[in-house]
């Protein structure tokens, strides 16, 4: 999954000096231990078993939209989030079963459907509450599903391309090695910050380094994974380092507005899921466009 954010770090150890030697407090081989099984099995199930893939993307979503309802409702919104619970599962088998069985147009069109409907049953159920305070609940539930069920659904879409477990792949692969490559040229180099008010320990010269290794990686392996031009392999890294980057922003920023250092315990020595999504979120519909259009 994708790499733990320097700025969490650097906030951490900000706060509790003592921790500095200990990962930030993390237990490091529990982490290492939970992202081995979490890559296994998402390994073996684009390999051997799509629809164990689609599982974990429901769980995915799933424990996402919890930790953003717990984030809003911190800040005194309230997401509906049984319409959620419910909706995004149904939406993504719907969108798995019709884009592997019709096409891309025929998933896509579930999505939307989908989605559509998980908007008007949280804006209907939330008719039955007070008038005060409606517009910004109504936000807080179509922001989350727009956050998390709608751009994490997107890997279906892409699963269901020429060799799109393969496509699959790629993108979990490059996502990360973005992540990497930030934080090892920033750790070196990493003077100028990018968003010091957001995340203290991002830089320019770290993104730099995250677009250029994700660029050579995406350029090596493009011919090889999914019978992309290198050239075309370049692109796909250079737009998803560039979508991660994003993506880790605005998760930084939610957990600041909200208070959290971590949007939960879910994932020992991680947090929780949205801290493990972050950059994967952002990136998916854009690894599910750029690989349509340029493969």
């Amino acid at each position: 999954m994708s790499g733990r954010d320097p700025d969490e770090v650097t906030s951490s150890a900000a706060v509790a000096p003592a921790a500095k030697k200990h990962s930030a407090g993390r237990n490091l081989p529990v982490a290492i231990a939970s992202a081995v099984v979490l890559f296994a099995w998402i390994l073996s199930s684009l390999l051997w078993w799509q629809w164990g893939f689609v599982l974990f993307l429901i769980a995915a979503a799933v424990a996402g939209s919890f930790e953003i309802w717990r984030a809003l409702t911190r800040l005194g919104m309230h997401v509906a989030i049984v319409p959620i619970a419910i909706g995004t599962p149904l939406t993504l088998i719907a969108v798995h079963y019709l884009a592997q069985d019709r096409g891309q147009v025929a998933g896509a069109s579930a999505l939307v459907a989908g989605l559509a409907l998980m908007v008007i049953t949280a804006l209907v159920g939330r008719l039955r509450g007070p008038v005060r305070g409606f517009i910004g609940d109504a936000a807080a539930s179509v922001f989350t599903i727009g956050y998390v069920p709608l751009l994490l659904s997107t890997l279906a879409l892409l699963l269901a391309q020429p060799d799109g477990n393969l496509r699959v792949i790629y993108y979990f692969i490059l996502v990360p090695c973005s992540d990497t490559g930030a934080y090892a040229v920033g750790s070196l180099l990493g003077k100028h910050k990018m968003a010091p008010h957001i995340s203290p320990g991002k830089t320019w010269e770290g993104l730099a380094g995250a677009i250029g290794v994700t660029m050579i990686i995406g350029a090596v392996l493009g011919p090889v994974m999914i019978d992309a031009s290198w050239w075309a392999g370049a692109i796909i890294g250079v737009v998803l380092s560039l979508a991660a980057t994003v993506g880790d922003l605005i998760e930084s920023m939610i957990k600041r507005d909200a208070g959290l250092k971590d949007m939960s315990k879910l994932i020992p020595g991680h947090g929780g899921a949205m801290d493990r999504l972050d950059s994967l979120l952002v990136a998916a519909p854009i690894a599910w466009l750029s690989m349509l259009v340029l493969v």
